[in-house]
């Protein structure tokens, strides 16, 4: 009979399972502020939302999902008090998306929160391990970055 579960995970079923701990604790962070009900689709626009104003287009391309699915945390945050969409000055059928007061109050708590979960790991597995894991992943991050802008010039000169 087969195990259910490897002895030794994936490194990306750890990195989603290590997540999950973070994603939670900022969570109940929010909501004892006064801000549970964001869900975790609208940590995405948080995350990437500038003071001058961003267009969903963008940020779907920065956050790295569909366009719909950022349209509709979108719509979702802008019922909810979090955003605001405006006209963008420098393109009359686009809007920017602005955080609204009650939306700039949210991304203090969640790295608030962030770096003390980073804290309390640091504590569980020594800091020096952690800010190796964190060189090692921004290594690959920048890797991986590189190389997929190096596969679209290569799609764009095939064109």
């Amino acid at each position: 009979m087969e195990k259910c579960a490897p002895s030794r995970p994936p490194l990306g079923l750890l990195l989603r399972l290590v997540h999950q701990h973070w994603t939670q604790a900022v969570e109940a962070a929010l909501d004892e502020a006064g801000f549970g009900d964001i869900r975790p689709p609208h940590a995405n626009v948080f995350t990437f939302a500038r003071p001058e104003g961003i267009q969903v287009s963008e940020l779907t391309k920065l956050a790295h999902v569909r366009k719909q699915t950022m349209a509709q945390a979108v719509e979702e945050l802008e019922r909810l008090g979090y955003v605001e969409r405006r006209p963008d000055p420098n393109d009359r059928r686009g809007r920017l998306v602005f955080l609204t007061e009650r939306g700039k109050g949210v991304r203090p708590i969640a790295m608030a929160t962030g770096r003390l979960v980073d804290e309390r790991w640091a504590e569980i597995s020594g800091s020096e391990e952690i800010e190796q894991i964190k060189q090692a992943l921004q290594r690959l991050l920048g890797k991986l970055q590189s190389d997929a802008a190096a596969a679209g010039s290569e799609e764009q000169a095939g064109s």
